[in-house]
């Protein structure tokens, strides 16, 4: 991956820069997972990318490379009940926050995946597809991908029959139909539309 303008300019001046990312805006069900990662300029990862462009097997290997050779890394959540309540944006928002603040070493600037900044304590700048831009949104993204994939599979041995280690909660069509089928349970988010006709609401 090439490093940007913006990636060389603040790695000159010697200032600590955490990545941030979200996944789990779309799904129907589960939380909405945010990292935020500070790597480490003498531990160099090969291969960071988008999340979505790497093969299961390799975000998992990553995965596991990131959280040993970063300076700091931390993964945090919004839970359904905070999606429901703020919206699916600002839950996104809240958990990047969450993120950052988790880190056990304190970044001078955040870059933040897309085109909206959290509140936070240091600069930020947000970048467009800045997952296949940056490194550390790169690494982010991996950490939030993969943590939440996990959660899914689990969800699903709870549920089954939704087929949620598959679809990991996004409204495929198998899933509409399990849905329509079967009912929403609790992890699935009231507010968003096909959840909320089978429940009355909309």
């Amino acid at each position: 991956m090439q490093q940007s303008a913006l990636d060389f300019e603040v790695h000159s001046q010697q200032v600590l820069v955490a990545g941030v990312d979200e996944v789990g805006r779309g799904p129907l069900c589960g939380p909405v997972v945010a990292a935020a990662v500070i790597l480490d300029a003498s531990k160099p990862i090969e291969g960071l990318n988008d999340s979505k462009k790497l093969s299961e097997k390799k975000r998992e290997q990553l995965f596991d490379e990131i959280c040993q050779k970063s300076l700091a890394w931390c993964i945090s959540r919004a839970e359904v009940e905070e999606i429901d309540q703020l919206n699916i944006l600002h839950a996104s928002m809240l958990a990047m926050q969450r993120a950052v603040l988790g880190l056990k070493v304190k970044p001078g600037l955040a870059l933040i995946d897309g085109n909206r900044c959290p509140s936070l304590p240091c600069q930020a700048e947000a970048i467009v597809k800045g997952d296949s831009k940056v490194p550390e949104i790169a690494a982010a993204s991996i950490l939030a991908k993969v943590a939440r994939d996990r959660e899914m599979v689990e969800m699903d041995l709870q549920y089954p029959g939704y087929g949620i280690a598959g679809h990991k909660g996004y409204p495929t069509k198998a899933h509409l139909e399990a849905l329509r089928k079967l009912g929403p349970t609790p992890i699935y988010r009231r507010s968003f539309k096909p959840v909320a006709v089978l429940l009355g609401m909309a």
